[in-house]
């Protein structure tokens, strides 16, 4: 019964989004919500400027309203909720500031910062008032240790790490919402084998929802997910990743959004100590742009890589 209703729940989530999405262009392309498209990304892009972006109100949308229909009334459903739709909210003013005030970076850094750094301290109060287990499980190998109180600097990291992570994966039409949508459907099937009915359902609210988006996000884009999207995402699944103590398996599952941001950090450093870049540009999917990778390319290469590691994760977690 358990799998009826989180198969369910994604149906819901999509058809939700899917019909919110045609309601939501227009009145975004109608407060001028435009997408601003960097100059010095690649030319291709700037045929995209001024497609309608904040779309992850969508999502977000979607998410909840699939959520709170079929998921329990508990502590549980609070923090999923929190983490995405608190990092969803944060994402939304930077959106929002982006587009209204013409300010092209959106929040500082320090307030964006800031804003991630209460939410996760609110996750953390609540994870500690549920009972939540300091224990680190080492997949496959059966060896697990306890962190203690250093846990919960460990979900902070985590929390705000995965986020920006995933961000930064949000470059190309479609390469968000298809890798996003394989991460939550692995973490699904490892709630429902961990018995956790309520969190897979909310994995499953989440892949409906950004497939439903993704209808709409496929190239060419016709609405961006910005930040509202992004940031709501990368919460949601550090906190799926948390509740089914499988936080070290996130760095397998979600490896597409570590390998952007990792080449993000090495081409930072790389250019203030040697003053070199090691790729044409970063994140790394634009990097494969710019080599000659057509956008579909490079989106279709990306969800195959999140699909195997997916699987590996699945095998490694002995759900496969």
């Amino acid at each position: 019964m358990d799998f009826e209703i989180v198969l369910f729940t994604l149906g819901v989530s999509f058809l939700l989004a899917v019909i919110m999405a045609p309601l939501c262009i227009p009145l975004l392309r109608r407060l001028k919500f435009g997408q601003q498209i960097r100059s010095d990304g690649p030319q291709g892009h700037l045929k995209k400027a001024g497609t309608p972006t904040m779309g992850g109100v969508i999502i977000m949308l979607a998410l909840a309203l699939g959520m709170l229909r079929f998921g329990e009334k508990n502590l549980e459903t609070v923090i999923l909720l929190l983490a995405s739709l608190g990092y969803g909210f944060v994402g939304f003013l930077d959106d929002y500031i982006k587009i209204v005030f013409k300010r092209s970076l959106g929040l500082t850094a320090k307030q964006k910062l800031l804003g991630q750094l209460i939410l996760s301290a609110v996750v953390c109060y609540l994870l500690v008032l549920s009972g939540h287990s300091t224990t680190l499980n080492i997949p496959y190998v059966d060896f697990s240790f306890d962190l203690g109180w250093l846990y919960f600097p460990f979900v902070v990291f985590l929390m705000l790490g995965t986020s920006n992570a995933v961000n930064f994966t949000d470059g190309l039409d479609g390469l968000l919402a298809g890798t996003s949508a394989i991460a939550f459907g692995a973490y699904a099937i490892i709630a429902l084998n961990n018995t956790q009915p309520n969190v897979a359902i909310f994995a499953a609210a989440m892949v409906g929802a950004v497939l439903g988006f993704l209808v709409f996000n496929a190239h060419p884009a016709k609405v961006f997910m910005g930040d509202t999207g992004s940031l709501g995402i990368g919460g949601g699944l550090v906190a799926v990743a948390i509740l089914t103590k499988a936080e070290i398996l996130l760095a397998l599952i979600g490896g597409v959004f570590l390998v952007e941001i990792m080449s993000v950090v090495i081409q930072v450093i790389s250019f203030k100590t040697r003053g070199k870049r090691v790729f044409r540009m970063s994140p790394i999917h634009h990097h494969f742009e710019l080599v000659g990778w057509s956008e579909w390319r490079v989106v279709i290469s990306f969800w195959t890589a999140g699909l195997i590691l997916a699987g590996l994760g699945l095998y490694i977690n002995e759900v496969l």
